[in-house]
């Protein structure tokens, strides 16, 4: 009786050590710039522009660099930001207020994958976040983009972003 007593207390303490964390940490490339690369020619075009949208706008800010990767037309379906290349960089440099800073040489932003298929490109990022419950701790999830290319510019953006408050 008293083996069935432990063997049951370990297993209940397996069980809740197991979903402390069940989650394994979402974890990027160690060397994202090799991803945006493919043999196939538009693909790797379309990789390029995507890897400049990652590395020169939406990492260093550099927005004034926009007309070169997006389309004047750039349709958006980010529900905080109007559609438009006059409407993206709107949004990144007043209402973000995004500050460029020095073009590295290197991409720094934690890129999980890069996916092309026809005419479109989706990277997938690690996403650090603060857990609801108990915001003195926090987890790794993916946050993605994909964009839909047209003669080497994109020209429309997805993303799971929700309204912001």
């Amino acid at each position: 009786m008293r083996c069935r007593l432990y063997l049951l207390l370990a297993t209940v303490l397996v069980a809740v050590s197991l979903s402390l964390h069940a989650q394994a940490p979402v974890v990027g490339a160690s060397d994202p710039d090799t991803l945006f690369h493919s043999s196939d020619s538009k693909l790797n075009a379309n990789k390029q522009a995507a890897y400049h949208i990652v590395k020169d706008l939406l990492e260093a800010g550099h927005w004034e660099l926009a007309d070169k990767y997006l389309t004047e037309r750039y349709i958006q379906h980010n529900p905080n930001a109007a559609s438009g290349r006059g409407g993206v960089v709107k949004f990144f440099t007043e209402v973000r207020k995004v500050k460029p800073t020095p073009l590295s040489e290197k991409m720094r932003t934690n890129v999980v994958s890069v996916v092309a298929e026809g005419d479109l490109v989706v990277v997938a990022y690690v996403h650090d976040a603060k857990d609801a419950k108990d915001p003195s701790k926090s987890y790794t999830t993916t946050w993605f983009d994909m964009w839909r290319f047209k003669d080497g510019k994109a020209d429309e953006h997805w993303d799971p972003a929700t309204r912001m408050q």
